[in-house]
């Protein structure tokens, strides 16, 4: 099945069988899985900042 059309009906199988049988919350939960079967997709990446805490207190600083 990996090797076929559509490799990504295989988890989607598998998390389908995982939850609940016959439940709207099932079926939405299940609406909202989204699966690739290439490393490309449409869901841009976080771009996280970094901050400077030990500048922005001054207990952080050093006592020489």
């Amino acid at each position: 099945m990996l090797a076929g059309k559509h490799p990504e009906r295989v988890l989607e199988k598998a998390v389908e069988r995982m939850l609940p049988k016959e439940s709207p919350l099932a079926r939405q939960q299940f609406s909202k899985l989204h699966i690739y079967a290439g490393p490309e997709h449409p869901h841009a990446a976080q771009q996280p900042v970094s901050i400077d805490f030990k500048s922005k207190n001054r207990k952080n600083a050093k006592v020489a």
